[in-house]
């Protein structure tokens, strides 16, 4: 069941008239206060629905998941303004905010949910940057941080994708169709778009290529589905992203972190790039000796962590033991 607080006269990092926000959230497996907590943050054009009918990362739970949902309570969010459930929903000063406000927010929302102490934090992508965040404003309230797919810091990669993504958003006149098939470029590799079309064109339709149709499916699809002005605000929260801004390197930042830390990257991961997370872990791993980094091995990229659930399983089952 959706869930919901008003939050008022928020006022954002970037802005400076106050906001009222609506963060809504969905609780699963046991009941609030009757066992850890494991908090899940989505990705982009995700939302709470972590878990059920329709949930997006469903292959992580139950008795072949990672996480038993007859021994932890998960908790998952919505970012104010990715739309889901709710008409109010809708944040339109989209560059006014940022991770470190969405991380801000979700602590709000723990604290009057009564939660002292998160056993685990995790998410891909933007989620998992999210829980970086969270980690970095409050050091011992998580006992286990996991971001997958993400990163600390937006780099200049990232952030020249971001702008790209957001002159789509805001030229084209099929604005989200279009830059969802811009954003499937950089959540797939051409290894694995060759291996699931081959160059092959459509049997009923000889004057178009399969991969063709396959992008303009994913473009409509997201189009039902997701309004503008939530995939504007979730773009440009990407650029956002930064452990060190404010604080000190992001090895101090980091191993002032009392989680255990366990980096999860995908070695062909083309938004994310593994030697990134891989340069992170090999920082941090010098000043701090609860730090772990795990590596799904896909010829998929970013949607990986969408993909190889087995290897994922496999990695983080140890961690929820």
């Amino acid at each position: 069941m959706l869930e919901k607080f008003i939050i008022e006269n928020y006022v954002p990092s970037n802005g400076s008239i106050p906001q009222t926000l609506v963060l809504s959230y969905q609780i699963f497996g046991r009941p609030l206060h009757s066992a850890p907590v494991v908090l899940i943050n989505h990705a982009l054009t995700g939302n709470s629905n972590v878990l059920g009918t329709g949930g997006w990362w469903n292959n992580l739970f139950g008795a072949q998941g990672a996480v038993d949902t007859e021994k932890f309570t998960v908790l998952a969010f919505n970012i104010p303004g990715n739309g889901f459930g709710d008409s109010d929903n809708r944040i339109d000063n989209y560059r006014d905010f940022t991770v470190a406000d969405v991380a801000r927010i979700f602590w709000h929302g723990i604290d009057l949910l009564g939660i002292s102490e998160l056993f685990a934090a995790t998410g891909s992508s933007l989620g998992g940057a999210v829980a970086w965040e969270m980690a970095a404003q409050r050091p011992d309230r998580i006992r286990k941080l996991i971001p997958v797919a993400t990163h600390w810091q937006s780099t200049d990669w990232l952030i020249a994708h971001v702008l790209l993504q957001d002159l789509i958003l805001n030229n084209s006149p099929a604005p989200v169709h279009d830059a969802r098939i811009h954003g499937m470029l950089l959540y797939r590799t051409p290894q694995s778009l060759r291996s699931r079309f081959g160059g092959l064109l459509q049997p009923e339709n000889q004057e178009q290529f399969q991969i063709e149709s396959w992008l303009l499916h994913h473009g409509n699809k997201l189009d039902n589905r997701f309004s503008l002005p939530a995939y504007k605000l979730m773009n440009y929260l990407l650029r956002s992203i930064d452990i060190t801004k404010g604080r000190s390197p992001f090895p101090n930042v980091a191993a002032e972190i009392m989680s255990d830390i366990h980096f999860v990257a995908i070695n062909t991961d083309l938004f994310f790039p593994a030697t990134d997370t891989q340069a992170g872990y090999e920082q941090l791993k010098a000043l701090k000796s609860n730090v772990f980094y795990h590596e799904i091995q896909s010829i998929h990229g970013h949607d990986a962590f969408l993909i190889e659930y087995d290897q994922l399983n496999r990695m983080l089952k140890p961690v929820f033991g």
